[in-house]
């Protein structure tokens, strides 16, 4: 199939996914579409599936691609590699299930496995917010998950706080760089922006790794 039929089967699931965006993925060696003789790429089932792989666990569990492309790698040879994260699934007034909806703080308590308190304690130090009715997006409950495994290795949720700080610096960062395309295309602009805060992300975990190994 073409890329344009690649990006609308996956829209659905994954609206901010672009053509850019596939083959920046592509570029990362996360996909190996095949060319015709014409050159142009065409894309198999298995390469629609490792995309989807891919897109979930970035969007559900927040990866960098590094891990994503070591978990595809482990996939192919045949190892156990983990499962995306299921999401919540959240129940309407209506009696309609809505997938990736916002959730109240008791849905949030049951899905995250966080007390009263620590979900106090995030909102406080800036890493959640609930909307203006009180509902707590995907989002948050990622955030909240993830803050979960971190404090349980030891590090407070207060200390949190200056994860947060980095990574809004890094945002300033990333916003003044696209500024000026923005000026001239909104939509351009906010998908640079994406494109750069993946890579971002990606440098950060190499730096920290490499400071957190010098420790010992």
């Amino acid at each position: 199939m073409k890329i344009g039929q690649v990006v609308d089967l996956l829209k659905v699931e994954f609206p901010a996914l672009s053509i850019s965006k596939v083959r920046y993925l592509e570029g990362e060696g996360l996909i190996s579409p095949h060319r015709v003789g014409n050159g142009y790429r065409r894309y198999s089932q298995a390469d629609l599936e490792r995309l989807r792989y891919a897109l979930a666990v970035q969007r559900d569990e927040y990866l960098p691609l590094h891990v994503i492309r070591d978990r595809l790698a482990r996939l192919d040879a045949d190892v156990e590699a983990p499962a995306p994260q299921p999401v919540a699934r959240v129940v309407a007034r209506d009696g309609q299930i809505v997938d990736n909806g916002p959730m109240d703080l008791e849905a949030l308590l049951v899905h995250s496995g966080a007390s009263e308190s620590q979900i106090e304690e995030l909102v406080a130090v800036g890493l959640i917010s609930p909307d203006v009715r009180g509902r707590y997006s995907q989002q948050n409950l990622r955030t909240v998950r993830l803050a979960m495994e971190i404090t349980r290795k030891g590090v407070p949720l207060r200390n949190l706080r200056a994860v947060r700080a980095s990574a809004e610096r890094e945002a300033d960062t990333i916003d003044q760089a696209v500024a000026p395309r923005r000026s001239r295309s909104r939509s351009a602009g906010e998908e640079t922006a994406r494109e750069l805060a993946e890579l971002v992300a990606d440098l950060h975990t190499i730096l920290l790794r490499r400071a957190v190994d010098a420790l010992g």
